[in-house]
């Protein structure tokens, strides 16, 4: 057989009982790489080193991978603009996630008589997720069900969008943020103990005679 050294260097053909003297001598194992070679080939190594370094290799690239799903997003014709705006944020947040997203919409009803609306809003879903996503050139429909489907454009970051921001604290120093609370109207203000006061006016006492 061909023999090949713990260290990947070439022994050469030697015997089988050559081999595992030299396999037993360094307390290491003798395996036998390539069966059908002419000669066979055997190599001297340790097998739990190298079954660990595989099965380590393997760890690495699994962590790399990425896990791609379909997520699917659900419209009607008749979508108000809150809805919609909640929607296309879920949405983004899939595509921020590295996922592809699949946008439908089902015509129910009389709305099969205005499919043009639910083409429209599939252009206005594009529209809003175009900086972040690549659709399909146009909505492809199945039956009563018009889908799209949307993948992360290449190049943008994935990442999710960032929540709103607390207002900034106050810095040491900086004036006093002035009071929201709206001030009392003259009309409104108190009137001392014993004031007459008339129905929306002033104290009587900031009037004089003409």
């Amino acid at each position: 057989m061909r023999c090949i050294g713990e260290n990947g260097e070439l022994i050469g053909i030697i015997t089988t009982s050559q081999a595992l003297n030299m396999a037993n001598a360094a307390q290491l194992d003798l395996v036998e790489i390539s069966p059908n070679a002419q000669p066979p080939v055997c190599r001297i190594m340790n097998v739990g080193k190298y079954k660990y370094e595989v099965e380590k290799k393997e760890r690495e690239s699994r962590k790399h991978q990425t896990h791609t799903k379909v997520k699917e997003v659900k419209f009607h014709a008749n979508t108000d603009t809150h809805d919609f705006e909640l929607k296309v944020s879920h949405i983004r947040d899939f595509i921020a996630d590295g996922h592809r997203c699949k946008v439908s919409l089902m015509f129910r009803g009389r709305e099969q008589a205005h499919q043009e609306i639910g083409y429209e809003l599939m252009k206005r879903v594009a529209r809003a997720v175009e900086d972040v996503a690549t659709g399909d050139k146009s909505p492809q429909q199945m039956g009563r069900i018009l889908n799209m489907m949307f993948a992360p454009r290449p190049g943008v970051p994935k990442v999710a969008g960032a929540a709103a921001k607390p207002a900034p604290a106050p810095q040491p120093g900086s004036p006093p943020v002035p009071s929201q609370r709206p001030a009392v109207p003259p009309s409104r203000q108190p009137a001392a103990p014993g004031q007459p006061v008339l129905a929306n006016k002033l104290p009587l006492d900031n009037f004089r005679p003409g």
